[in-house]
């Protein structure tokens, strides 16, 4: 959420903004209700404060009993009228509020214009040295993972439903190996893991922006909890409400989360197999940090690197792009996605996402800071929010095993999973 004032000297920013993102938003309409909204709540407080002066009449010694019966009238229709302006303002807040949670974040200008992902921009590209190359016709994961009896997609339908699946022998293996690694990895980076909540209220997806706009992808329970899809809700709202010490930034957390995406909008993409489905484990970077745009640049290069050098020490090819406007959330200020060589399908697919978001999810769930330069209420500031994915599972079981495999459908364990396998060195 941005700061009304902003939003009030800079609406044609705010125009550009939804422009760029591809988002339907009317900042004049917001306007217009803001205007509703301040027009009531200073008449309130004009009448709050008439009524005060004039309660404190009532106390002065001496007073006439008619001019009492006189101030008593008065305040009476005082009340009234404020009981008639409290609920205007009840009604135009609702609005207010409502049109304040879907104002788009402002875009970094090196955002790239388009529509979809197919307009984002590739800005690196890795392969191993030396490269993967594959001298036969590779096998996609579902044939490789079924081959070695890793995976029953055919009895995960069954039981859980469109895009279940069964994980067993190696392939359960293999998905705790690659976790414990990620942990290990990241640990060494300065995160502290937490593991944190799936089931989660409202007010935690509104705060981290997964709501409203996000709501046809998410999982609601009878009792009106929901189920995240991303470890950064909890992660997040762990510190909602709190005022941190300068000193103390930046703050930065592994959360660890099973994770639940209903995938609405998704029909007919990747039906089947391990890349689109309901219910996955993930590892989630999370970073608070100072109330500055640098900071928040220098960062988002950091935990980018992070995950890049993950799977640089996995061996997998990827490349980095950069999302143009209408590949961007609501809050993303700019964004990244790392994505992982496919040789079945000779592409990339996406394995993590890259993002920073300024205070536009620390001011929904007010978490700030004292800065040391100044005193008191004043130097409270909103803290600025970023995250990016450290390891998704199963998905990042899919570049792994199709980029090992060999001629004869066995697969080599990269030598960095190895101690986590108990030694083994390959698969079949």
């Amino acid at each position: 959420m941005l700061d009304i004032k902003f939003i009030r000297e800079n609406k044609d920013l705010i125009k550009h903004a939804a422009k760029i993102k591809h988002v339907d938003f009317d900042v004049d309409k917001l306007l217009e209700v803001d205007e509703k909204r301040r027009a009531l709540q200073l008449s309130y407080d004009e009448k709050r404060s008439f009524q005060n002066k004039e309660g404190t009449r009532m106390t002065v010694p001496g007073l006439a009993e008619e001019e009492k019966l006189l101030i008593l009238k008065g305040l009476s229709i005082i009340k009234e009228e404020m009981k008639l302006i409290e609920s205007d303002l009840k009604t135009v807040m609702l609005d207010w509020q409502k049109l304040m949670v879907s104002v788009p974040n402002i875009p970094d200008v090196s955002v790239p214009e388009g529509e979809s992902d197919a307009d984002n921009k590739e800005v690196k590209n890795w392969v191993p040295t030396p490269e993967k190359k594959f001298d036969f016709e590779p096998k996609d994961h579902i044939a490789l993972m079924e081959l070695h009896d890793m995976a029953d997609f055919e009895k995960g339908a069954s039981v859980a439903g469109f895009r279940g699946y069964f994980l067993k022998n190696d392939g359960a293996r293999l998905e705790m190996a690659l976790l414990q690694f990620a942990l290990d990895h990241f640990s060494g980076k300065g995160f502290i893991p937490m593991i944190v909540p799936s089931l989660v209220r409202r007010e935690t997806l509104l705060g981290t922006g997964y709501l409203p706009q996000g709501e046809e992808d998410l999982y609601k329970t009878q009792d009106g909890e929901y189920l995240a899809g991303t470890g950064e809700v909890a992660g997040m709202s762990y510190f909602a409400d709190q005022v941190l010490e300068k000193k103390d930034l930046p703050k930065k957390i592994l959360a660890f989360s099973p994770c639940f995406r209903r995938e609405a909008g998704a029909h007919g993409k990747d039906v089947k197999g391990l890349y689109r489905v309901h219910e996955f484990l993930k590892l989630e970077q999370i970073v608070l940090c100072e109330a500055s745009h640098e900071e928040s640049v220098k960062f988002h290069e950091e935990i980018t690197a992070n995950a890049e050098n993950m799977l640089q020490k996995l061996g997998i090819p990827y490349h980095v792009v950069i999302n143009c406007g209408g590949d961007l959330g609501l809050g993303q200020v700019k964004k990244y996605d790392i994505e992982c060589w496919r040789p079945s399908m000779k592409n990339y697919g996406e394995t993590h996402s890259s993002s920073y978001f300024h205070d536009f999810q620390t001011r929904r769930l007010n978490i700030r800071y004292k800065d040391d330069s100044q005193n008191g209420e004043s130097g409270l500031k909103f803290v600025h929010s970023l995250n990016n994915t450290a390891a998704a599972m199963p998905r990042l079981l899919i570049p792994l095993v199709e980029n090992y495999q060999q001629a004869d459908g066995s697969i080599v364990i990269p030598e960095i999973l190895r101690p986590y396998m108990g030694g083994k060195e390959k698969i079949g």
